[in-house]
């Protein structure tokens, strides 16, 4: 009798794997409205991590996603396709660019602040982790997205808010030490 194939891990990756047709391009380069989010990835120890692949899927500035299973039905913004994906360089740097997403409706038509889910993939790991990037300019809607709220210590919130750029926000990942990112069993 076999025994149990062994765990792998989700990383380094098969360079013929990676490539994803719009890659970082959420929506088409040059947009009106265009936004980069850019960061990196660093591990426990603070070192960046230089093969690491963060994909981000969001809604688009009305709260709407581009997917035939949003309920309301799919979103029909030219050049809009919500989902980026980016392997981070040598220094651990990705960068997305996209719109700045609205409100989705959340549970019970509660409604969540503008964010954008990222999905985090690297060297060691088991499964993807996932977190969130939020604004720091909605601060209200911060202050009622029950996802975030949910949080109850601020400096581990803190961890998901990005800094503002002179074009778009900075959000850095921290896999685990201080300052860790919060990432959501999903």
């Amino acid at each position: 009798m076999a025994g149990t194939t062994p765990s792998q891990t989700v990383g380094p990756y098969l360079h013929i794997g990676l490539p994803w047709p719009d890659g970082p391009f959420a929506v088409a380069e040059g947009s009106p409205g265009g936004i980069w989010i850019r960061g990196a990835l660093y591990d426990g120890a603070g070192a960046p991590v230089p093969d690491g692949l963060i994909e981000t899927w969001q809604a688009d500035p009305d709260g709407r996603f581009a997917h035939d299973n949003d309920p309301r039905g799919a979103v029909a913004r030219p050049g809009f396709r919500g989902f980026g994906r980016c392997p981070t360089d040598q220094n651990g740097e990705y960068a997305i660019y996209t719109l700045k997403p609205g409100p989705v409706p959340g549970a019970g038509d509660t409604p969540q602040a503008p964010h954008i889910d990222v999905s985090v993939f690297a060297r060691g790991m088991l499964n993807r982790t996932v977190t969130r990037i939020y604004f720091p300019d909605e601060l209200r809607a911060n202050e009622a997205d029950p996802v975030l709220s949910s949080i109850a210590d601020a400096a581990e919130r803190a961890t998901l808010i990005a800094g503002a750029t002179a074009d778009g926000y900075r959000f850095d990942i921290r896999l685990q030490g201080e300052n860790e990112t919060v990432f959501f069993d999903i």
